[in-house]
């Protein structure tokens, strides 16, 4: 297993060695490279998109300007740039390192389902890749791991709903024989109504 795999699953494939070779380089491809060795992403991108208006079929300049994208935080860009990249290349290597990094970035916001199929497709490109590999079993975990999470508090509020609900039945039961009780004294009211009623008329009148 290459050492580099154990850095982190955010770790990117980066090609600089490759671009220095003059013959597949430009000015612009030299000034982004230089610009992301220091860190300053920012500053890389225009050259980057400078080196893709020139030849909008370098992969070299797409890959690029998608892992500047990346640094800079910009993930949604960076997933474009790369679906741009394997759009616009038959070139295996660049395919691997695309579908690669775009696995990366959907790991970084946690987008598990979609990086693994990056992961996979890249696989199947060149299953000899044990970056790959080591980043689609730790994407795989990670989504066991969130699962049974999910899989967890489903059963607590599952227990939670089963404890409400003879407290939900007792106290339907006390408001059952409340409105039971109201009825009784009603009916004793009405009674004690009808006695006194049948008292006043069987009571002779008085013969002043």
């Amino acid at each position: 297993m290459k050492k580099s795999v154990h850095i982190s699953l955010m770790s990117l494939f980066f090609v600089l060695p490759v671009l220095l070779q003059a013959q597949e380089e430009n000015g612009a491809i030299r000034e982004g490279n230089k610009l992301y060795k220091e860190g300053k992403y920012d500053k890389a991108l225009p050259a980057y998109q400078k080196a893709v208006a020139q030849n909008p079929k370098s992969a070299t300049a797409r890959y690029n300007l998608a892992n500047a994208r990346y640094r800079t935080g910009n993930l949604a860009d960076a997933e474009k740039s790369y679906d741009e990249l394997l759009d616009n290349t038959t070139d295996n290597s660049y395919k691997v390192k695309g579908y690669y990094n775009k696995g990366v970035t959907f790991s970084k916001q946690k987008k598990l389902l979609e990086s693994i199929e990056a992961y996979k497709t890249a696989l199947k490109i060149d299953p000899t890749d044990d970056d790959t590999r080591f980043n689609l079993q730790k994407a795989l975990s990670e989504l066991r791991k969130q699962n049974q999470s999910q899989d967890q508090k489903q059963q607590q509020q599952q227990k939670q709903q089963q404890k409400q609900r003879p407290q939900n039945k007792l106290d339907k039961r006390k408001i059952e024989q409340y409105l039971k009780s109201l009825e009784q004294k009603e009916q004793e009211v009405q009674r004690k109504i009808q006695q006194n009623r049948s008292r006043s008329v069987s009571q002779p009148e008085k013969d002043w």
